[in-house]
Order: C-alpha cells, then sequence, then structure tokens
C-alpha cells in the first residue's frame, strides 16, 4: 500500500514520455545507484540463488550475483558515457542510431520477448511469499502481485521505481542483515556456519577441462554479458543526472549488490546447519518456510517486508522496459502520423498493462525462477550483445552485419539447444552471432556512421 502511494505521489513528476521512461534524467547518485543495484536483486538473488547455493555451492550461482555485478562493472566502463551522450529514450534508439531503422526494429522484436519470461520469475517469487504467510494458493499471488506493481508502476513510471527503489534498497539491506545475524548468533557465529559447511560448498572455480573451463565461461556471461543490452540496465543507468553519475553509480551498484546478495548465501548456510529438516522439498521456500517457523514476528515482519521490496523493484521496471520499447521502437514509427507526447505516453502506459497480463499467465506456467531469469538473459546475449558492443567499438560495422548477427545467433542458438553438444548452447550461439557481424558487416557495408 505504501509503494503504490508513493507511485501516485510520483506521478506528480510525469509530465512527457521522458519523465515516465527516464525520469527525466534528473537522478543523483544516491537514486541512481539504488535503482541500479535493484535491478537484479529480486527473487533469483534471494529464492534461485539460495536454492542453488545449498544444491551445488558457490560454484552454482556464478551467474547472480557475480554475473549479474560484472555486468554493472562492464556497463559503465565501456557503454554508460557513450550512451548517455546520445540522449537516447530506449535501448533500442541505438540501434537507429547507429545504424537504421530496419535494424533499430529487428532488435526490438528480438528484446521484448526476452522480459516476459524475467517478470513472469518475480512474479512466482511474490506468489510464493504470499502463499507461504497467507496460505492462498500460489496463482492467485501471482495474480495480486501483479496488479498491485502493475498499478503503481502505470500511475508513476521511471519516477515511481527509483524513489521505491530508494526506499525498498533500505528496507532489503536491514532485513537480510538483521535476519543473518539473528540465525548466524543462533548458530554459534559466522566462522562456525562456515567451517560446519563442506569445503566444496566454497570451490569458486572450475575443474581445468576443456568443457568445465567453457561452461564456467558461459555462466559468468549469462547475466555478465547477457544484461548489457538490456532496457531495464539502459533505463536505470540512463536516469542519472549526467554520463558521470551514471558510470559511477554503476559501480557502487555492483559493489552493493555483490555485498548484499551474500546475505541470502549466508542465511540459507545458517538455515542448513540449524534445521537441516527444512531442506526436504523445494529448496526455493526454503527460507520463507523458516522464517515464518523458527523467528520472531518482528523478525519476520523484517524479512518478508524485504523480500517483498526486492522482488517489487525488480518487477516494476522489468514491466516498463518492453513497454517502452515496444511503444517507442515498433509501433511510433508504424503509426501513420506521429503521436504527441501526451498520446505517446498513454499508448506506453496501455502497452505496461498488456505485457503485465502475458507475464502473469507465464508466471503461472511456470515456477521456476532460475530457470526463468536465465532463459530471458541468454536471449538478450545471443542476439543484441554482439551487435551493440561491436556497433559501438568498430567503425565497419554495418546494419546488415547486425541484423545477420542477431537472426544467426538465435537461429544457432535454438539449433544448439535441441541437439545439444558438452558445452553450453549460448557459447556455440554468440561465436556465431559474432561471426554473423563480421561478414555481414564485410560483404554489406553501409556509408553511414
Amino acid at each position: 500500500m505504501v509503494t503504490v502511494l508513493i507511485g501516485i505521489w510520483a506521478a506528480r513528476r510525469v509530465k512527457t514520455s521522458n519523465d515516465f521512461m527516464l525520469a527525466g534524467r534528473s537522478l543523483p547518485i544516491v537514486l541512481s545507484t539504488s535503482a541500479l543495484f535493484a535491478t537484479w536483486f529480486g527473487s533469483e538473488t534471494v529464492f534461485g540463488a539460495s536454492s542453488e547455493f545449498l544444491k551445488g555451492g558457490l560454484y552454482a550461482v556464478i551467474e547472480d550475483p557475480f554475473g549479474a555485478a560484472l555486468c554493472l562493472i562492464l556497463f559503465g566502463m565501456f557503454f554508460a558515457r557513450k550512451l548517455y551522450a546520445m540522449n537516447l529514450l530506449t535501448l533500442c534508439d541505438y540501434f537507429r542510431y547507429r545504424f537504421d531503422r530496419r535494424t533499430e526494429f529487428v532488435a526490438s522484436i528480438f528484446m521484448v520477448p526476452s522480459y516476459f519470461g524475467y517478470i513472469a520469475a518475480q512474479l512466482v517469487a511474490l506468489g510464493l511469499i504470499l502463499n507461504v504467510v497467507t496460505g492462498i494458493p500460489v496463482w492467485q499471488g501471482i495474480v495480486a502481485s501483479s496488479i498491485v506493481v502493475t498499478l503503481y508502476t502505470f500511475v508513476g513510471g521511471m519516477w515511481a521505481i527509483s524513489i521505491t527503489d530508494f526506499i525498498q534498497s533500505i528496507i532489503i539491506v536491514v532485513g537480510l542483515g538483521v535476519l543473518a545475524y539473528i540465525l548466524s548468533s543462533k548458530a554459534g557465529g559466522v566462522v562456525n556456519v562456515i567451517q560446519s559447511a563442506p569445503v566444496s560448498t566454497f570451490n569458486f572455480l572450475p575443474d581445468f577441462d576443456r568443457v568445465s573451463v567453457v561452461s564456467y565461461i558461459a555462466a559468468w556471461s549469462v547475466l555478465g554479458l547477457g544484461s548489457i543490452p538490456s532496457q531495464d540496465v539502459f533505463q536505470r543507468a540512463m536516469s542519472s543526472g549526467s554520463s558521470r553519475i551514471a558510470e559511477q553509480s554503476c559501480y557502487y551498484a555492483a559493489g552493493l549488490y555483490l555485498t548484499i546478495a551474500m546475505l541470502p548465501l549466508l542465511i540459507s548456510l545458517c538455515v542448513k546447519y540449524l534445521y537441516p529438516e527444512s531442506l526436504a522439498g523445494d529448496t526455493q521456500l526454503t527460507l520463507p518456510s523458516m522464517v515464518l517457523q523458527h523467528t520472531a514476528m518482528p523478525v519476520q515482519i523484517l524479512f518478508f517486508g524485504s523480500l517483498l521490496s526486492a522482488i517489487m523493484s525488480t518487477t516494476s521496471s522489468a514491466m516498463l522496459a518492453p513497454a517502452a520499447v515496444f511503444s517507442e521502437n515498433i509501433l511510433k514509427p508504424l503509426l501513420p502520423n506521429k503521436p504527441t507526447d501526451l498520446h505517446f505516453l498513454m499508448i506506453t502506459r496501455l502497452l505496461l498493462l498488456i505485457v503485465s497480463v502475458i507475464a502473469t499467465v507465464m508466471a503461472c506456467l511456470n515456477s521456476d525462477i532460475y530457470e526463468l531469469v536465465g532463459g530471458a538473459s541468454i536471449l538478450s546475449l545471443v542476439s543484441l550483445f554482439i551487435p551493440m558492443t561491436l556497433g559501438m567499438y568498430w567503425k565497419r560495422s554495418s546494419g546488415t552485419g547486425a541484423i545477420v548477427s542477431m537472426v544467426s545467433g538465435i537461429g544457432a542458438w535454438i539449433y544448439f539447444h535441441f541437439c545439444p553438444l558438452e558445452i553450453p548452447a549460448l557459447v556455440p550461439a554468440v561465436l556465431v552471432s559474432l561471426l554473423g557481424m563480421v561478414i555481414g558487416s564485410l560483404f554489406w557495408p553501409t556509408k553511414r556512421f
């Protein structure tokens, strides 16, 4: 309820589509950092990563949080200032700016679908929380959560997201910090918990054979590279008040994310030490079930408050991203008459509702959070990463080369997904995408740069 009220209050700042999508490019570094920190700190970090950590240790969670932090660092180092200087509304505008409208359209078609699974993962997590706390069926929790998040995002856009992210980030840090302190104290201290875990839990490097090394690099790349060409990272960074703030907030958010994301992993170790019986069944439910059964009401309020805060902040920007891309880069160029900014804002809000409905249906059909999130990032990696990066750093890149790269990359991923090799399908798919970009640009060069 408080979040919705903040969204309504923030709506007073929304006068134009730029305000709605990028908060008027005016966020100070504190709000920009908290917004970037909240990009992924949601279901995968708290539920998915802690569940995978209990099964396979640090090696199993390279993708998130380590890959996610790598993405922010790389985005800050190589992309933030350059993109900010272009004064774009969406990331797909870059493909028009660098290449042409045809490339922009194709990039948009590949970008939009990647968000539905990601949003669905967040809604599943919200449904799981409400199921644990209130006992209502997961699907009902998914629908209720979707309505709430959609409402405040619909009203306040990126301004609502940025302000709520700041407040929610504080709740996340306090809630998870208090729970980690209480559980580690019960278990005899952090050192005791770590020493009681199997040594293999903290293995961070792969076996040094070809398949293991390639799979390890692929795990880093899913979010580390795959989320660089994403609208939600772009819109959070580009909402900053300056290019310097955009870059610095990426670094601060990466450090904050990597630090705070360790708390769910520590908490899961404490749970394994104190209540090993709670690990039976769906390990995604281990943390919330344990908190509900073994902690006092104030701790429950802090924990579930921080969970709801984390996941809502992630969900809201993920909903806004595809709506912004679809309205700006797919629908707007097809309209016979250029819409006024007010009409364009209305169209974006209506598309936000459509995105919400589709993602809600997907969430009701698939409840594996880690799988939903990972699949979303892989789509961006195999189709958009190479055209975006080479387009920025290779002058001979052409629009035709970018399109060949996108189509061949996603085609190769589909092929190797159904005809698997020993290594993850994304590895040969990225190599095919790179080859397609080089060959397409050399054979069909463009005069425009």
